[in-house]
């Protein structure tokens, strides 16, 4: 197993393998459209910090990411960057994703009379750099998610970075687990997620934070 900088060549592996790596998981499908999620969860990384990209493959096949960003503030936003996927690919017109945003605008509803948050990215310059992490099933347990996420700490550490936050969902306890024995802790409320729902039942995000 090798872990490694993206290369451009990686894309299409990639796709393929944003797909694959949450099976099982909570978040395996959001609103069930993969071009508009990428669009807001793996293209505007490899676009805009390829630096950042690191990529496991085992005997040249691919079998885990992360995708690091350095300064949040200065990344695009996930509501600009839903917005824009949304009206590029007419998800409104597509029953699948309209269902999920639909649904997504009655939780917020329902939390709004209940006085309760809703999720949303942590904006503390005590964490300014986040990631996303995803391993393919068959590679969970056997260490690929730790050297993914050790280059990406080190690589923060290099860049005298004052921490790094990452958001998951309190229903993958497999997930807040792996994170905590990489240095991670809880941080903040855990707000539900809009429209997301796993077994039936609404799920609820979990900020983590490191620092260096």
């Amino acid at each position: 197993m090798t872990v490694r900088l993206f290369r451009e060549d990686d894309r299409a592996a990639l796709r393929d393998l944003f797909v694959r790596a949450g099976e099982g998981s909570p978040t395996a499908s959001l609103w069930g459209h993969v071009d508009s999620e990428a669009a807001v969860y793996l293209d505007p990384y490899l676009d805009r910090e390829p630096e950042s990209f690191f990529v496991a493959e085992n005997d040249g096949v691919l079998v885990g990411y992360l995708a690091g960003c350095v300064d949040t503030a200065a990344f695009p936003g996930e509501s600009e960057l839903m917005e824009k996927a949304i009206k590029e690919h007419r998800l409104m017109f597509r029953a699948g994703p309209a269902a999920f945003f639909a649904r997504s605008m009655l939780d917020v509803a329902w939390a709004a009379v209940r006085r309760q948050p809703t999720a949303g990215v942590l904006q503390d310059e005590r964490w300014p750099a986040h990631l996303h992490i995803n391993v393919v099933p068959e590679a969970r347990g056997t260490g690929v998610a730790a050297e993914l996420m050790r280059q990406w700490q080190e690589r923060l550490r290099g860049l005298g970075s004052l921490g790094c936050f990452l958001q998951t969902l309190v229903e993958n306890t497999r997930a807040v687990r792996f994170f905590r024995r990489m240095g991670f802790v809880e941080h903040g409320p855990t707000p539900i997620v809009p429209g997301l729902r796993y077994r039936g039942r609404r799920v609820h995000q979990q900020t983590m934070v490191w620092n260096p």
